[in-house]
């Protein structure tokens, strides 16, 4: 395996982690800024407001979005693996 292998394999690894870990931090910030706007209009400043609120957002897509993400690590590590069975 030479560099050139090396760095494929990490730019496949990368852009999987991005596309699997995306979808959840829109959400994060979808509902952080709904919650930000809402507080700006009703001057309401508490910290405990946000995080509650985001939490729940993020387990509910993480609920949802499980068999896309289940499904591109699944691509990922059968890809690595013909790799190591081919041996290049």
């Amino acid at each position: 395996m030479n560099e050139v292998e090396v760095l494929e394999i990490a730019r496949e690894a990368i852009f999987t982690l991005i596309k699997v870990v995306s979808p959840i931090l829109l959400v994060a910030l979808f509902i952080g800024l709904i919650i930000g706007i809402f507080q700006a209009l009703t001057q309401i400043q508490e910290m405990t407001l946000a995080f509650v609120p985001k939490i729940l957002g993020v387990f509910i897509a993480i609920i949802l979005l499980f068999p896309f993400m289940l499904n591109q690590m699944r691509i990922l590590s059968e890809t690595l693996f013909d790799k190591i069975i081919s041996g290049s």
